[in-house]
């Protein structure tokens, strides 16, 4: 889907965003028990904290039919409009992708999507979250 949004950003370049700019927001469009058990990210250093929006409803995955209206929201409430960079995140960089493409053909032109996601792809023991991605690249986040 790259192309029908901004661009695809590492995370830390998404948190130099996230510092340096009041009108840059985190999606995190992983679902309910991935933010429980995996985690999620911390931006309180940065002066804000993520908007947690599932792309897809967990048990059924199906895609929530309310998304965009439900980060369009969000945004607005966080202070943000619909020039505000948003920042798409999802365990590996493919919902976030979808996600960020959704929210462009609302109107909203500074969608990114963070490669990599919040995990990354799984290593050689097939474990995640090494390789790349938010946790890998040593930004904060915490575990429930």
């Amino acid at each position: 889907m790259q192309g029908e949004y901004k661009a695809d950003v590492s995370p830390s370049e998404c948190w130099s965003r996230l510092s340096d700019h009041p009108n840059a927001f985190l999606v995190d469009v992983r679902t309910r028990p991935e933010w429980t058990f995996v985690g999620i990210p911390r931006l309180e250093s940065a002066g804000k904290r993520p908007i947690l929006a599932e792309w897809q409803t967990f048990p059924s995955m199906s895609i929530d039919p309310n998304f965009a209206t439900t980060v369009a929201d969000a945004i607005e409430k966080a202070g943000g409009d619909r020039d505000a960079e948003i920042y798409f995140l999802c365990r590996s960089g493919q919902r976030s992708a979808s996600a960020a493409a959704m929210m462009t053909a609302h109107g909203f032109a500074n969608c990114f999507n963070i490669a990599g996601g919040f995990e990354g792809p799984p290593d050689e023991a097939g474990h995640r979250g090494q390789r790349a991605g938010w946790k890998a690249d040593g930004l904060p986040w915490q575990q429930s």
